[in-house]
């Protein structure tokens, strides 16, 4: 599923394309994602302009405003949910659930699996924080807040092996099963460590890994493992640089080693026993 930095490349390319535009009207073809669609969105959104698209883990966030109107739509993309633009009038297809028709052009979202998500929070932007889905959200790993100091007081209260861990939104937002992994592989810390039990040195490099790895995926446009594509239906390839995740049995790239896979909490882990410790 999509994960914060295919998340952050959707907004990077919507941004340009969308920010100060009015959205003229509101076409809702499924009335239920994952939630039921508001069906209030059809009349909220049209004539409401995009002040701003924002990113709160996995969350876009665009903030709207007309007169009378002022809200948040908070968009997430479920499993294989994306975001592309079509000219007025294209023909939709099977699982094209919603439409926003701006003047020459049409922001239209599928997803096949429908396990995806259309809500809104009403009031200034700020307001959205409050929202149940995002007022229990973690930290964001590239936010100043996110340190070596923040994770190893973070994890001093978690005795659980750290890799699943890292992938508790609540604790922290976006770090999904590759980021994980690779992050884990660039600090040289075993995904099986407990997470109270990697010193604060070791946590100064974890940290720095997770945004390093976070930043290098967004530069990448992302990895795009199975059904995620861009707005303008091309791939991330950050996948093909991965060092461990999605390599069991291949020599690892730094020590030759064998890269080992092994489940946890039902989902697959892959790292280095030589590198990894």
């Amino acid at each position: 599923m999509p994960e914060l930095p295919e998340v952050e490349v959707c907004r990077l390319s919507l941004l340009p394309e969308l920010a100060g535009r009015r959205i003229e009207a509101v076409t809702i073809r499924t009335p239920k994602l994952r939630y039921p669609i508001p069906p209030e969105l059809a009349e909220w959104l049209p004539g409401c302009v995009i002040r701003a698209i924002r990113r709160r883990g996995k969350y876009l966030l665009f903030d709207c405003a007309r007169p009378g109107v002022e809200g948040t739509l908070i968009v997430h993309l479920g499993m294989s949910g994306h975001l592309s633009f079509a000219p007025p009038g294209a023909t939709p297809g099977r699982h094209d659930h919603v439409d926003l028709l701006f003047s020459g052009q049409l922001l239209r979202y599928a997803d096949p699996r429908r396990f995806g998500l259309w809500l809104w929070q009403a009031g200034p932007p700020e307001a959205s924080g409050t929202h149940p889905l995002l007022a229990v959200q973690g930290v964001e790993p590239l936010e100043p807040a996110f340190d070596g100091g923040w994770l190893h007081a973070a994890l001093a209260r978690r005795a659980s092996p750290v890799k699943p861990v890292l992938m508790d939104s609540h604790l922290l937002v976006g770090v999904g099963n590759i980021y994980a992994s690779e992050s884990l592989f660039r600090a040289g810390i075993s995904p099986l460590r407990a997470a109270n039990r990697i010193s604060r040195a070791r946590c100064q490099r974890l940290a720095e890994a997770i945004r390093q790895t976070l930043m290098d995926a967004i530069a990448a446009g992302g990895s795009s493992i199975r059904d995620y594509v861009h707005s303008d239906g091309s791939a991330g390839w950050f996948q093909i640089e991965a060092a461990v995740y999605e390599r069991a049995g291949l020599p690892c790239r730094r020590c030759a080693g064998v890269i080992q896979q092994i489940r946890q909490a039902g989902r697959s882990t892959y790292y280095c026993p030589q590198c990894q410790h």
